[in-house]
């Protein structure tokens, strides 16, 4: 189910609620990080052989045919999550959560990266699932992706709370109450040889679930 961003918008399996946009606080001290930003430890390419993620300037980047770099920490369910990340001009890329450890680009929940590629769908979006048309990151630029998601309680329904921030501005809160996705790893997608992404200061916090 599509859905793209207005004040309020209301799908089954899922509800979209839009807040105000706002800082993301945390404690720096609870985040832990899962790149050294020195060697590719801890992550692992998945897919097209020919696909090349390396570190460069103290940032994994991706580029060639299509691959998903994966995060052999976790399985992780309840947590925050974010990373600094830069895309190319008509480039395209994802970040992952609550994927398999082998994925395909269907499996897991898709934060959208991309500025200007000829896909309309945003960074900011929700990939099949809450979408941003509008371009709120240049390409070739750094900016600060952040998630929330954790399982909780909505109105006596289980459900999955995502949040979604960009450049500390709190873009909407998708509640996902077909609980798509249960838990899993992290992973960036390389999405075709025309794209180039690059990653950096990734660092996730666990998180306690509100779900009895």
């Amino acid at each position: 189910m599509k859905c793209s961003i207005g004040w309020f918008c209301f799908a089954a399996p899922a509800l979209i609620v839009l807040f105000v946009m706002g800082d993301a606080r945390s404690e720096d001290q609870d985040w832990v990080s899962l790149f050294d930003g020195k060697t590719m430890d801890g992550w692992e390419k998945v897919g097209n052989e020919k696909s090349v993620w390396e570190v460069r300037d103290g940032a994994i980047c991706g580029s060639g045919p299509a691959s998903m770099l994966v995060s052999t920490k976790g399985p992780y369910k309840n947590f925050r999550y974010r990373a600094e990340i830069k895309i190319n001009d008509k480039g395209n890329s994802g970040l992952y959560f609550r994927t398999t450890r082998k994925p395909g680009f269907s499996d897991g929940y898709e934060a959208q990266i991309d500025s200007t590629h000829t896909d309309p769908i945003r960074t900011g979006s929700l990939y099949g699932m809450c979408h941003v048309y509008k371009r709120l990151v240049e390409p070739d630029t750094w900016f600060k992706y952040e998630l929330e998601v954790r399982d909780d309680i909505w109105r006596g329904k289980a459900i999955t709370r995502i949040k979604v921030i960009v450049d500390g501005n709190e873009l909407y809160e998708y509640l996902d109450f077909g609980l798509t996705f249960k838990e899993g790893h992290f992973a960036f997608q390389q999405h075709d040889p025309g794209s180039k992404v690059c990653i950096r200061k990734i660092e996730v916090m666990e998180l306690a679930s509100k779900a009895p």
